[in-house]
């Protein structure tokens, strides 16, 4: 897989300059157009070792716009692997040619099988993948997120000496990859900030299955009602980042991530002189989704 690491760059954002704080972008969207942030550091160790133990496919899990599988499906179609992804919902079955991120799995070549959101909450048991493997036959199994060891290892690969020089590290939380691998790879000097995207405590149980360290803390009040809840005030927000720092954000991690910390600046968290380093972890293959979603609404979409 031929990826362009250098565009990771460190872009500054606007701030007004009486707040007397600096707040950069790492672009890691720039990687690559479909397999972009935090997608491409946790498949590619997982691909390698894969491909180390001779599996010819790959199949792992997701719901209807998950960056997850549109990454996978794509890397799959580039490394020479079969993909298979086993999808959140039955009702989806038929509707693939009207779901932007499904159509785009298909098109990459991964097979879709749909089960049911009960059937879906066994997907971790013996029995579950034994009845996959029994179907399919074998395969290198990526969790739901593309999270476990091989990805906490690639996401410890996102920070380098450059930012050595950052007070604070934010990132998007999904499942808890991410954030742990930043943790692993941040200097003890520095805090990192997660912003987690879906309601509940799981999270921090998670997340210190694989941190080694304890220098990191969840702002949990911007996940504006759950996972793939939005609303207005969040979609004004994106559009005008957007407009203002030429960057794209997507609306169930980055801009969420984005909005809480601005708000967080407005409230005077952070000390005059903070040096802030976000996280951009791509995923914006899921704004056309999301938008075909507003549209139903009939409110503003993301521009």
């Amino acid at each position: 897989m031929v990826f362009n690491l250098e565009h990771s760059i460190n872009q500054k954002i606007r701030l007004p300059e009486n707040i007397g704080i600096e707040l950069f972008v790492k672009r890691e969207d720039k990687i690559h157009p479909f397999i972009s942030g935090n997608k491409y550091r946790k498949l590619k160790y997982n691909l390698l070792e894969a491909n180390k133990l001779g599996f010819k496919t790959v199949l792992t899990f997701g719901g209807a716009y998950s960056n997850h599988i549109a990454a996978v499906a794509s890397a799959g179609q580039i490394s020479g692997f079969k993909t298979i992804g086993i999808i959140r919902g039955n009702e989806l079955k038929d509707s693939t040619n009207h779901n932007p991120t499904l159509s785009f799995a298909q098109q990459c070549g991964m097979q879709l099988k749909f089960v049911s959101r009960e059937d879906y909450r066994d997907k971790t048991s013996t029995e579950f993948i034994e009845k996959l493997q029994a179907e399919f036959g074998d395969f290198y199994l990526i969790p739901e997120g593309g999270t476990n060891n091989l990805a906490i290892k690639g996401c410890e690969e996102i920070l380098n000496a450059d930012d050595k020089n950052f007070e604070y590290i934010c990132c998007a939380v999904g499942t808890g990859g991410t954030i742990s691998g930043l943790i692993n790879c941040s200097k003890p000097s520095q805090q990192v900030l997660g912003f987690p995207a879906l309601k509940g405590g799981f999270l921090q149980e998670d997340i210190t299955k694989f941190a080694t360290k304890n220098n990191w803390k969840l702002i949990a009040d911007y996940h504006f009602g759950g996972y793939a809840k939005i609303n207005t005030e969040l979609v004004a927000f994106i559009n005008q980042f957007k407009k203002d720092n030429n960057i794209p954000l997507d609306p169930i991690y980055t801009g969420k991530m984005m909005f809480g910390i601005f708000d967080l600046i407005e409230k005077g968290y952070f000390l005059k002189g903070t040096k802030i380093l976000a996280i951009h972890t791509g995923g914006l293959q899921g704004i056309s989704g999301m938008n075909a979603v507003l549209r139903k609404k009939n409110v503003p979409i993301i521009e």
